[in-house]
């Protein structure tokens, strides 16, 4: 495991670890994890940062300490939490040269494929511009029903949508044992899962935190999530200061469950296998010539469009003889492809009147079949 070989990381912070027993944030704790982006970010590696803790910050503020909250009373502290929550990260952030952003998501955001291709471009130009994203479940408008249930799986998500190649999962335990450790001292670490089968699953059911809503079953879901888009998961100890200093340098414990295959590969096998088309673009000799040495589709090589498709649909890539050569995931809707297919990408801007993707399919975003 080399995490500084990675080019986008993972981390996921829960309650349990940035909330102390009296309900207030771990404010030196908070500032050395800063450090640690900030040491990552140094070395080129891209961090998203996201983080539970606004509701556990925001209860004081309800004056509501000897009963559950109600949902609504769960909303009402999640928007008052998550003010001090960005705060305190953007301010320690800041000592180190860096800034930082906020992006609240719900599940609907993730299914959505509109929605979906928002935030990750969003994600992605932050990260361009050497900003940290700092991303939490949005607590305040979430419901039971369609809410993420624990940020260990929005962080698997978040991988999937950037192409992470490390999720990390800081908890209060560290890693996974055959059974659970706070009520069974002889139990057993597991340092490495190579496959994530039921056998795994059952060892997970019981352990959970006392602060937080994820405990060990979700982080197995979630490095499930994860490894079906080519992205390892390593769930460690947070508890003490500089926790990812210490991963790097081996002195923290941790359990590492291995994917089977790179994220690139897992992205590229997803759009060839997985997606159904929802329409095709067909092009000339000379755009198939440049997709075959791992060019971007553009505009001007394109010379018929067929189907209802939106942006980010799946889409066949047909040569002159119709035959089917490639798959991608287009950057325009039929109707825009309609408009500009067969011209320079220069004209994009005035024709669709604004100033969006110039390639009609993104080489990422683009496997041959053949």
């Amino acid at each position: 495991m080399n995490l500084l070989k990675s080019k986008k990381i993972i981390i996921k912070i829960g309650s349990a670890l940035l909330i102390d027993g009296d309900g207030r944030l771990r404010t030196k704790w908070v500032q050395s994890v800063c450090e640690d982006i900030a040491d990552l970010k140094q070395k080129s590696v891209d961090v998203i940062l996201v983080s539970s803790g606004s509701i556990g910050l925001g209860k004081d503020a309800l004056n509501i300490k000897s009963r559950p909250l109600r949902l609504d009373e769960k909303q009402a502290a999640a928007a008052c939490g998550q003010l001090a929550l960005i705060n305190n990260y953007e301010k320690h952030l800041n000592t180190h040269g860096l800034k930082a952003a906020q992006i609240l998501l719900t599940l609907e955001d993730s299914e959505n494929r509109r929605r979906y291709l928002n935030a990750r471009n969003t994600i992605n130009i932050l990260l361009k511009r050497g900003i940290v994203p700092i991303i939490n479940e949005n607590d305040t408008i979430s419901t039971d029903e369609i809410r993420f249930g624990d940020n260990d799986r929005l962080a698997a998500r978040i991988a999937q949508m950037v192409e992470a190649e490390h999720l990390i999962l800081l908890s209060d335990v560290d890693g996974l044992y055959d059974a659970n450790p706070h009520s069974h001292p002889e139990a057993k670490h597991i340092a490495v899962v190579e496959n994530i089968d039921q056998a795994i699953e059952n060892m997970a059911d019981g352990i959970s935190s006392n602060v937080g809503s994820g405990g060990m079953k979700t982080k197995i879901m979630a490095a499930k999530i994860a490894a079906s888009v080519g992205c390892h998961t390593i769930i460690t100890s947070g508890k003490d200061p500089h926790p990812i200093k210490k991963l790097l340098d081996g002195s923290n414990n941790h359990t590492l469950f291995k994917a089977s295959e790179d994220a690139k590969t897992a992205r590229k096998n997803w759009i060839a296998h997985t997606l159904k088309p929802s329409g095709s673009l067909s092009v000339d000799n000379g755009a198939e010539e440049a997709l075959s040495r791992g060019k971007s589709l553009l505009p001007a090589g394109v010379t018929n469009v067929e189907g209802d498709f939106e942006r980010g649909d799946a889409v066949t890539i047909k040569n002159a003889h119709g035959a089917e050569v490639a798959r991608g995931l287009v950057a325009f809707s039929a109707e825009e492809a309609k408009k500009i297919l067969g011209r320079k990408t220069s004209e994009i801007e005035t024709i669709l009147q604004y100033d969006g993707r110039t390639e009609m399919i993104h080489r990422s975003d683009l496997v041959m079949v053949n």
